[in-house]
């Protein structure tokens, strides 16, 4: 077979055209950081393993971090949030049905 010259194996990904881009409302990827389960899929900065943290107060999960953002689910007291980021006042990663979101951080737990 034939190798393609464009086509480089760096430490076992092949390089071989576009990417297929995981859907980024159930998969926790930005730039800057990504789900550590996602390395190999996306590429970002840093990743991270989720943690679980309980939410403290009810919570609006939002697409992005600001107040006027669209809302992606209801989040309850007590429920478990999947945790990437907390950071400038949200919190942002896996709400209980799996959606990615942010919250306030001020509704997350320690």
């Amino acid at each position: 077979m034939a190798r393609n010259p464009h086509s480089r194996a760096i430490d076992g990904f092949a390089l071989t055209g576009p990417s297929r881009v995981p859907d980024p409302s159930t998969h926790a990827y930005r730039k800057d950081l990504a789900d550590a389960g996602l390395a190999g899929e996306v590429i970002a900065s840093h990743y991270a393993e989720p943690l679980a943290r309980r939410l403290v107060a009810a919570a609006t999960m939002l697409v992005s971090p600001s107040r006027d953002s669209e809302a992606v689910s209801e989040l309850r007291s007590g429920e478990v949030m999947r945790v990437l980021d907390i950071s400038l006042g949200w919190a942002w990663g896996y709400g209980p049905d799996g959606r990615v979101g942010y919250v306030p951080a001020a509704a997350v737990g320690a």
